[in-house]
């Protein structure tokens, strides 16, 4: 939330008592409705509820697996939007495939890095709903917000991109929430940072610049 910087199941807690549950995951809706084969994360803080749930949901084809960490769930989900813009930045400006993969890499170090300083346990973030989902929407132009990137890479205005499009790339939102949340959690973010430059009108050449000049460290 941009006001407060909470996640989603944060702000409902402020609200009800009712229980919440999270379902994040490598899902593009299409592959699903087709009854391709899919893997999802189903966080819930109560174990019998999200129990209850992978019971209900599961398919033949869609294979629900839980979790109690409904914050790590929520984080992957949001951050790798995030990162999946970056990608399609990649991918449109012609950086190549090296690029990308490092991206890739390097993306999911911050959302690791932001996720366990939220609370978030690391083999959440290594799952489904983190690593699974980050791959997923940066590899392929049916991700929205791997779209919108790619017209970015090539030039085009993230405020035009954004007003034509008949669907949401969340991670456009996102960013600058998320740069805030990281600051605000004394979280180094600087490919988080350079998405939401980008979408505040940066140029692509300087942006990338910029990353690669930041100081050698160990990984």
């Amino acid at each position: 939330e941009a006001r407060t910087l909470k996640l989603m199941a944060e702000v409902v807690a402020d609200v009800t008592d009712a229980p919440v549950a999270v379902l994040s995951g490598p899902t593009f809706a299409g592959e699903v409705a087709r009854g391709l084969p899919t893997a999802v994360t189903l966080a819930c803080a109560d174990a019998a509820i999200g129990a209850a749930l992978v019971q209900r949901l599961a398919r033949p084809a869609f294979r629900p697996y839980f979790s109690d960490d409904v914050t790590g769930a929520e984080i992957g989900g949001a951050v790798k939007n995030v990162l999946a813009i970056a990608c399609g930045v990649v991918e449109g400006a012609g950086l190549g495939l090296n690029a990308r993969a490092a991206l890739i890499a390097r993306g999911f170090a911050e959302m690791t890095r932001f996720g366990l300083a939220r609370g978030a346990r690391a083999e959440t973030l290594v799952g489904l709903s983190g690593l699974g989902d980050l791959v997923l929407t940066c590899s392929s132009a049916n991700s929205r917000n791997f779209a919108l990137g790619l017209g970015i890479g090539r030039g085009e205005r993230a405020t035009m991109l954004l007003a034509a499009a008949r669907t949401v790339a969340e991670g456009a939102a996102t960013a600058p929430v998320l740069v805030a949340a990281a600051q605000a959690a004394g979280v180094d973010m600087p490919i988080a940072v350079a998405v939401a430059a980008l979408l505040a009108g940066a140029p692509v050449s300087e942006t990338v610049s910029a990353l690669l000049a930041r100081p050698l460290r160990a990984e």
